[in-house]
């Protein structure tokens, strides 16, 4: 079968094409000069947000920043004996130290602190004693087999009540369940994982992450927080802050402690409402409720961290880094905290209303975004 074609027919289907094409090209075109022209304004938007979020958290550095944060750590952890537990390499103060910092979890410090004063504190030779007593139970022979002990103060039961009377887990009288837990996987923690010597522990894993100088400080802090946080029941801000405190203060000589140490942020509810309250959040489009969003990518820590590399903080201690996150975090605590300078909190602030300090040196800058919007009131029926 022959097909012929005349060269009018033949235009008389190209001229309709070119037209489409023109007409697409243009349309691209017109799309781009607009895609272009949106992502430029919404650029310049964000440089502007971060303008103003930069000058807003240096401002608090300037007001409650604390230049003498890591001496103060230093002379803590000298009274608990920590120093000298580093340079000799000394797990069973390590243990009791980290304990002790972990029993104030979900209380009040004058609770904890009571509680302790009239029942004593866990010794880790007690742990180590209950657990050469061989008890029988499986869950007790490694770091990695203790898991889902379901130990109940209160209710003296566990997972194996078979095994519950030959336990040592009750016979240290803590404030709860979870912290005989928490002892345990922590004693557990340092003999198998970390060989019993923390120390080293610390520095295997500080040079194994050392690769390379890109988000350098940010890798050697996860290097040392990330298997932490597999100790049952830690919190992750007071573990953030204990061992940033370690790392800061434990040995002024071993500079990979205090990059990691300096690079740890812990979010509270204090840190995160005063970034919420003074609309940080909302300019970033960060907006989230308190929680693991802290965390995430252009969560709380996110925004501290981009914050604190804008800001050089030497101008408040010439012996501090350049880039240093954790004093940023901290010096936002100070500012809100009662035993700080008590001023964005919900002791002064109505949470379902605008603040209303104008005596707050951040008044004239902060957006004052109100915290908890009321619920819209339905009339009855």
């Amino acid at each position: 079968m022959t097909i012929s074609c005349s060269f009018s027919q033949t235009d008389s289907i190209i001229a309709p094409l070119d037209a489409t094409i023109d007409r697409f090209r243009t349309l691209l075109a017109e799309r781009f000069d607009w895609c272009k022209h949106f992502m430029g304004q919404n650029s310049a938007r964000l440089r502007s947000s971060w303008r103003d979020t930069t000058a807003l958290i240096r401002e608090v550095c300037t007001i409650s920043g604390s230049a003498t944060i890591i001496d103060d750590a230093r002379v803590s952890l000298a009274g608990a004996g920590v120093l000298d537990a580093v340079r000799s390499h000394d797990d069973t103060v390590l243990i009791e130290w980290l304990m002790e910092v972990l029993s104030y979890q979900g209380v009040s410090d004058a609770i904890a602190d009571g509680y302790m004063e009239q029942h004593g504190r866990i010794k880790t030779a007690d742990i180590a004693d209950g657990l050469d007593r061989k008890p029988g139970c499986q869950k007790l022979n490694s770091y990695w087999q203790f898991h889902d002990c379901g130990y109940r103060k209160t209710d003296r039961s566990c997972r194996e009540p078979r095994l519950f009377r030959r336990c040592p887990l009750p016979r240290h009288n803590l404030r709860n369940g979870r912290l005989n837990q928490t002892a345990y996987s922590l004693f557990l923690f340092c003999r198998d994982v970390a060989e019993g010597d923390l120390v080293a522990w610390i520095d295997r894993r500080l040079a194994e992450a050392d690769i390379s100088a890109a988000g350098r400080n940010c890798r050697l802090a996860a290097a040392i927080i990330d298997p932490l946080t597999h100790i049952y029941g830690v919190s992750h801000k007071v573990l953030t802050m204990s061992i940033s405190e370690l790392l800061l203060a434990g040995d002024p000589d071993r500079e990979r402690w205090q990059t990691a140490g300096g690079a740890m942020i812990a979010v509270d509810t204090l840190v995160h409402n005063w970034l919420h309250r003074t609309g940080i959040l909302k300019k970033l489009d960060a907006s989230h409720l308190y929680g693991p969003h802290c965390y995430a990518p252009n969560g709380c820590a996110d925004i501290i961290r981009k914050a604190s590399r804008r800001i050089d903080v030497r101008r408040f201690n010439l012996e501090f880094p350049r880039n240093f996150p954790r004093f940023v975090q901290h010096a936002i605590w100070q500012f809100c905290s009662q035993s700080g300078l008590d001023q964005c909190n919900g002791n002064r602030i109505n949470d379902r209303d605008r603040c209303d300090l104008k005596d707050c040196a951040l008044y004239r800058r902060c957006r004052r975004v109100v915290l908890h919007r009321p619920r819209a009131q339905i009339p009855p029926s």
